[in-house]
């Protein structure tokens, strides 16, 4: 009796039969795709998952009513599989990144940043839509962006516009990204990885796109996105003071609304790295990590089908030239940095 109360209101926290037929929409693609990939295995369940979410979503299944739903599996099951996944990660496992990934991150995320800021004062985008795009394409897409507009005190439109964009981006790399990798890497899972988890802008887009290689490079690439991630906490307070410098006024508010930033670091990067710290301290039973993964999986495929789902290609066509050129120039200058930096480095 507890339990069915509790899952009642847990159902209506999160919007109760809103939720729904999105979200068995995404499972029941998860599930085809899993059958499907029995017959077409070196496709796989999660390729299949994707291609099957963004033909069925550009056609039959456009309705509104659906996005709550497949929002909600795109972002929360998502989460919910990182944080698994630290059950299947060690300290050794991190260890095949070393010093070297750490470095290549650092790198990546600083050349983004910069780069990305200063193409954007250059085709005359403002300051605040400049460091959004900088911190969206650097860190985690719109989770950051989400993070830093507060901080820099950026307008609404400002922000829709730019996470349209950085999605937008996002997407158009994951699905030739992976491509580019095992063109030139082949069957080097490091490097493979690095492209992929250095460059991505969201979570969803990482795990997407690794998905078209195979696991081992999701499992990589995810570690490569959480040095990224954890990374976000120093973003935002530098673009914070870098705001404050410029717009000394912002200072003065502060103190008058007496507003606290709170560290943003997501819950599932925290879980993630407890996991892991965990699972190598202690042997934990082999059903917990099989349990985990199984899981894991379960919502990653049900995930990208929603992401899938809501790849909406009409969009590219409703930005403006100038926007679409701000994208691509900061995709081709991320692409670049990454390869020549991953062959620096000697990843």
């Amino acid at each position: 009796m507890k339990s069915q109360l509790f899952y009642l209101k847990m159902m209506k926290k999160l919007g109760g039969r809103k939720i729904l037929p999105g979200l068995l929409l995404a499972v029941s693609v998860a599930a085809v795709s899993k059958i499907l990939a029995i017959f077409l295995p070196q496709l796989g369940a999660a390729t299949l998952a994707i291609l099957l979410g963004i033909l069925l979503g550009n056609t039959f299944f456009k309705q509104p009513s659906l996005a709550i739903g497949t929002r909600f599996a795109e972002s929360k099951l998502l989460e919910c599989s990182v944080f698994l996944l630290g059950a299947t990660v060690t300290a050794q496992t991190i260890a095949h990144i070393g010093t070297k990934g750490v470095l290549f991150v650092l790198l990546q995320m600083s050349v983004t940043i910069i780069g990305a800021y200063l193409i954007g004062r250059k085709l005359q985008f403002s300051e605040t839509s400049s460091l959004m795009m900088a911190g969206g394409n650097a860190v985690c897409g719109s989770s950051a962006i989400a993070s830093i507009a507060p901080v820099i005190y950026a307008d609404e439109e400002e922000k829709g516009q730019i996470i349209t964009l950085v999605n937008l981006l996002g997407t158009v790399m994951m699905l030739t990204l992976p491509f580019l990798g095992l063109h030139l890497f082949g069957d080097n899972l490091i490097e493979k990885s690095a492209l992929l988890g250095g460059t991505l802008q969201s979570v969803g887009q990482v795990v997407a796109g690794a998905s078209l290689l195979d696991a081992s490079v999701v499992q990589f690439a995810m570690l490569f996105k959480i040095l990224r991630i954890m990374m976000l906490v120093v973003v935002v307070f530098l673009f914070e003071k870098f705001m404050q410098k410029k717009n000394p006024e912002i200072i003065a508010d502060q103190k008058r609304t007496g507003t606290k930033r709170k560290l943003p670091l997501p819950w599932y990067v925290l879980g993630f790295v407890l996991f892991c710290i965990v699972n190598s301290l202690f042997k934990l039973p082999a059903i917990i990590g099989q349990s985990a993964h199984f899981i894991s999986n379960w919502f990653e495929i049900t995930a990208l089908a929603a992401i899938g789902l809501r790849l909406d290609f009409a969009k590219f066509m409703k930005e403006g030239t100038r926007f679409l050129s701000y994208g691509l120039a900061v995709g081709i200058l991320q692409t670049i940095m990454a390869l020549f930096f991953i062959w620096l480095i000697q990843l």
